[in-house]
């Protein structure tokens, strides 16, 4: 059976996912789609509009055949990160022959060239990138101001002020880091882009859904059919994202005082200071993001480091994980075609594979033994996992009871 993968956040899934869904399958004439999804916190510092569950569900619904989590050090964080744990857990599964992203431009050829201008000057890059940081501007706009001076010749300015093709960019750069055997693809991204609010022929985008949902408007058309019920049933349970809910809890953290937050990862450059001050005044969850900042700190970095503040994740730790790379693969949901990918490499899977976490401490032991450095960190791991989920259980609007620890209680969703 030939997979492609799809690396994903679907927050909610949405028409312009079904459309990447289907083309994916298409351009790489693979069988099967395998998802590696973000779980309860996301790459730009959002804590998702439903969870984990519930947007595997929503996949599952409308054709995507595996649906594994990417762990919260990769998946709330920056996009070479992101990209890398993915790529990463692709890789580990086995049997996954190419990897498909969207972008703006479309262009695989130019996206290669840009991605290995960025690996081959990365060094006169960072530095010159640097250099214009300290003198005020976003990290965006100086690494594009480098590329333009560098390769005067090459239109990189253009990839690189786009969203997905940044994101695509750290794939095919993750690839190559990590001699990974995927081919890669891309589909121009259609309907409304990132951050538009407005749909644009028949696709809004994630953020326009997300609005429509907390303005109270109807969303059904720009969800696939199959893939509303789970959402709908989730947002009339008020099992979903409640911001008042993610202020308080992140002002109890914050106001026990700024030296407590030394430590945590990220929080560096005096960043403590601004984010007790702003904590002190705030009076919701995006006065909050705008009192902390700034020219040197963008609303997305300070979106994920008000994530790692919340799940007190700590900076040794994480370093920590991110050099071992994922240690499992946690699966929330298969179809039958799934299935059987999964039982078809089982044998080249690189990974230990778990469904939900009733029996994962002894799968990790006879994995990595019953006293060493990996066991231990792979159940540390799993240790920020949990939290992460049992803090997300405090940011919904309605808790329907029983046991916080959803991650050792929720069967593996299975799909026809």
């Amino acid at each position: 059976m030939r997979a492609v993968g799809l690396i994903t956040e679907y927050n909610p899934f949405h028409n312009g996912h079904l459309h990447h869904l289907r083309h994916s399958l298409e351009l790489s004439g693979a069988d099967v789609a395998v998802a590696v999804m973000s779980g309860h916190f996301l790459q730009r510092g959002e804590p998702a509009l439903v969870d984990k569950w519930v947007r595997a569900q929503m996949a599952l619904a409308a054709g995507v055949d595996l649906v594994i989590e990417l762990p919260l050090p990769w998946a709330c964080n920056s996009a070479p990160q992101f990209a890398s744990g993915a790529v990463r857990a692709l890789d580990a599964l086995g049997g996954v022959e190419s990897l498909c992203f969207g972008s703006e431009s479309g262009d695989l050829a130019a996206l290669q060239r840009c991605a290995a201008f960025l690996w081959e000057r990365d060094g006169e890059i960072s530095e010159a990138t640097a250099a214009l940081l300290r003198q005020g501007l976003s990290y965006p706009l100086a690494r594009t101001r480098v590329a333009a001076e560098m390769a005067p010749e090459e239109d990189y300015t253009g990839i690189l002020g786009g969203a997905n093709n940044i994101l695509g960019l750290a794939y095919l750069r993750a690839l190559r880091s990590h001699n990974s055997s995927m081919r890669p693809l891309t589909l121009q991204r259609v309907g409304a882009g990132y951050h538009e609010e407005e749909a644009v022929a028949g696709i809004a985008s994630a953020t326009g859904i997300r609005r429509m949902i907390r303005d109270g408007k109807p969303f059904g058309a720009f969800v696939p059919e199959g893939s509303c019920g789970p959402l709908r049933q989730a947002l009339e349970q008020g099992c979903c994202l409640d911001l008042d809910c993610l202020h308080r809890l992140l002002l109890a953290r914050i106001l026990r005082g700024a030296e407590t937050l030394r430590g945590i990862y990220q929080v560096d450059a005096g960043i403590e200071e601004r984010l007790f001050a702003a904590a002190e005044c705030s009076e919701g969850y995006a006065e909050l993001v705008d009192g902390v900042k700034s020219r040197q700190f963008t609303r997305t970095r300070i979106q994920r480091l008000l994530c790692y503040v919340l799940n007190e994740v700590r900076a040794e730790e994480m370093d920590s994980f991110l050099n071992a790379g994922p240690l499992y693969l946690h699966v929330l949901g298969f179809s039958e075609r799934g299935r059987q990918f999964l039982a078809a490499h089982r044998k080249t899977r690189s990974l230990p594979l778990v469904q939900n976490y009733s029996r994962i401490r002894s799968v990790l032991r006879k994995v990595y033994g019953k006293d060493n450095r990996q066991l231990r960190l792979a159940e540390r791991m799993l240790a920020q996992e949990v939290r992460a989920s049992r803090t997300y259980t405090l940011l919904q609007r309605h808790w329907p009871g029983g046991p916080r620890g959803l991650d050792f209680y929720r069967e593996v969703l299975r799909e026809g």
